[in-house]
């Protein structure tokens, strides 16, 4: 059998991770237990969404439990978490008040979309709006399904509507579709779009694709753990038959540089 050999250490920060699938009784212990793991497979920082229990289509009073959760975990380990704030389309007022309370005046730096109402909904654009100028980093969950999605699922289609409304807005297309290589060409022309390779199997040729397709500084790296595990994650990126620099780029660089702006603005250090 063939090993192959990487020249390591490199920087690397996770885009998508959650506190749900984890063991431990507390925020914090579930974010004490996903960073014995990210020791391990040397992973730097994390950003962390929502709370411990998954909630599909939160209600406002559920944003904020959910928010409080992350704000825990992340107030314990500030040095190796960010938080991205968890937002809903379907509650953009409570959602402006949440990304006022957990952003504007709290720690977090990004914002979380899930799959309560289709990002191409006109509702969202207050929220968008908002984000960026806060300098927030932008998450939309994303997919393809062959069985059918949610109904407030978005497509990466249904991301490239908005990015469209907001064509200077960065914004990450999470989990490229699931389905990557229609999510690739999906959200190609539309350069404000960068491609999360979270969540779906380490399968051979969609890293090289994205790079291809996208251009390398379009493409990020991300684990969806504890639905995933970092090792498979990474492995994407560590197999696939780009540069070392360019595996550097999809590791941190890219996801830093879009957080730099807001990190500046509040002080933080990395």
């Amino acid at each position: 059998m063939q090993c192959l050999r990487f020249n390591l250490p490199m920087r690397i920060w996770d885009l998508h991770c959650h506190l749900s699938g984890v063991p431990g009784l507390t925020p914090e212990e579930r974010l004490k237990a996903l960073l014995v793991y990210a020791d391990r497979m040397g992973i730097e920082r994390l950003c962390v969404y929502m709370g411990m229990k998954w909630s599909q289509d939160p209600s406002p009073a559920d944003l904020v439990l959910q928010n409080n959760e992350a704000l825990r975990a992340i107030a314990k380990y500030p040095d190796r978490a960010f938080g991205f704030v968890y937002l809903s389309a379907k509650h953009p007022e409570e959602s402006l008040a949440e990304l006022e309370r957990c952003v504007a005046n709290g720690p977090m730096v990004g914002v979380k979309l899930w799959v309560a109402e289709k990002c191409s909904v006109p509702a969202i654009d207050a929220i968008i709006r908002r984000a960026a100028e806060l300098k927030a980093v932008i998450f939309q969950h994303t997919w393809f399904k062959t069985n059918g999605n949610y109904v407030g699922e978005s497509t990466p289609d249904d991301l490239v509507a908005l990015a469209k409304r907001f064509p200077d807005v960065p914004i990450i297309c999470g989990h490229t579709g699931g389905t990557w290589e229609l999510g690739i060409r999906a959200i190609r022309a539309q350069t404000n779009l960068y491609a999360d390779l979270a969540g779906s199997d380490p399968t051979a040729g969609y890293t090289e694709m994205a790079v291809r397709e996208l251009g390398v500084d379009r493409v990020i790296y991300g684990s969806d753990c504890g639905g995933r595990s970092f090792a498979s994650q990474l492995a994407k990126v560590h197999g696939a038959q780009i540069s070392e620099a360019d595996k550097q780029k999809i590791f941190c660089d890219n996801l830093r540089g879009l957080m730099l702006p807001i990190l500046k603005a509040k002080g933080i250090q990395a």
